[in-house]
């Protein structure tokens, strides 16, 4: 073989592990039902950090919305009363918000009275560990921080009911 074949195999090569490279990661494909929930840490607007990992033995509903939206607005009674009814139980909710002002965001807790944590996702990092491109969408993760479902658009109290209540303290009821 001649030293200019042995170059050209080797540019080949190296062309071909490139271009593998360019391909899509196993982390960073679509997130299914099943796969384990990306850990984030993000500062509510109270000021308190929300972590996932300390919340490990919980059901976590997580919300990606705007203020915009017209089902964030219309569904996000469901969500108080549904967290109000089973905080006691284990249920954790945080809402992370994906482009407004804070104040925009502050405007909309307070006029629609929300009781748990509201976080604003700086740059879309954790919209970005979870694929989330359009919202809203509700992710349900499971008390060994598994993905159980996600949803776009608005959500129901059956559907919160169906998907979290098996795993909250007595089946869900009180």
């Amino acid at each position: 073989m001649f030293p200019s074949q042995k170059i050209s195999i080797l540019f080949a090569a190296l062309a071909i592990v490139l271009l593998g490279a360019c391909g899509q990661s196993p982390e960073r494909g679509p997130l299914v039902v099943g796969d384990m929930a990306p850990d984030f840490t993000v500062i509510d607007m109270r000021g308190d950090r929300f972590r996932l990992r300390d919340r490990a033995g919980h059901p976590v509903i997580l919300r990606f919305w705007s203020t915009d939206c017209q089902y964030c607005r219309a569904d996000t009674p469901v969500f108080n009363d549904y967290f109000n009814k089973y905080k006691e139980q284990g249920l954790r909710v945080v809402y992370l918000n994906t482009g407004a002002s804070a104040a925009e965001v502050t405007q909309f807790v307070r006029e629609l009275a929300i009781p748990f944590p509201v976080a604003m996702d700086e740059g879309g990092r954790v919209a970005g560990q979870y694929r989330v491109k359009v919202v809203p969408q509700t992710i349900i993760i499971d008390p060994q921080q598994k993905i159980v479902a996600a949803m776009l658009g608005g959500v129901g109290r059956a559907e919160l009911e169906e998907l979290i209540n098996k795993y909250l303290e007595n089946g869900g009821e009180k």
